[in-house]
C-alpha cells in the first residue's frame, strides 16, 4: 500500500460539479493499493500515517501526529502513485492492485479510519475527481507498506 501524505490548511474533492469531501487543517492522503495488499498492510498504513509527526509542536519542530492535533483527515483514491515508470515516457499500471481489489482496501481503510479519528473525509473511488489543496510547509511524505 502507498500513500502520499500531504500537510494542508485546506483540501477538498469535487467530483460532477460538488464537492464530495472537504477538510479544514490535517493531511490530504492520496491512497493506492498495490498487487499482493490485504488488510494488513492496509491496518499498518493507516496505523502509521495517524500517528506520523508531522504537524509542529510549541517548539515548532514536527512532532505532533494527526492523532494529535484532531487534524481533518481527506483520504483520496489514487491508483497511478503505483505506476512503473523504469521505461519508456508512457506509464505502466501492472504493480496496482485490480480495481476491485483497489476498492475493497481503500473501503476498508476509510472504515477502519473512522472507527479510529473524529473527521474522515473521501474522494470517489473511479471517478473524474477535482482535488485542491494548499499545501500547508510544503510538507509531503511518501510512506509505502509492503506484504510480507
Amino acid at each position: 500500500m502507498i500513500a502520499l501524505l500531504q500537510r494542508v490548511s485546506d483540501a477538498r474533492v469535487v467530483v460532477d460539479g460538488a464537492t464530495i469531501g472537504a477538510i479544514d487543517a490535517g493531511l490530504l492522503v492520496l491512497l493506492c493499493a498495490e498487487k499482493g495488499d490485504s488488510e494488513k498492510e492496509a491496518d499498518a498504513l493507516l496505523t502509521k500515517l495517524l500517528g506520523y509527526r508531522v504537524f509542529g509542536d510549541e517548539a515548532g519542530k514536527m512532532n505532533r501526529s494527526l492523532l494529535d492535533t484532531n487534524g481533518g483527515l481527506l483520504l483520496v483514491p489514487q491508483f497511478t502513485l503505483a505506476a512503473d515508470t523504469k521505461s519508456g515516457t508512457r506509464p505502466s499500471f501492472t504493480p496496482a492492485a485490480s480495481p476491485q481489489d483497489g476498492l475493497r482496501l481503500f473501503d476498508h481503510v476509510v472504515r477502519q479510519a473512522r472507527a479510529r479519528h473524529p473527521t474522515v473525509e473521501t474522494g470517489q473511488f473511479g471517478a473524474d475527481m477535482k482535488v485542491s489543496l494548499t499545501n500547508d510547509g510544503p510538507v509531503t511524505f511518501w510512506l509505502q507498506v509492503h506484504p510480507k
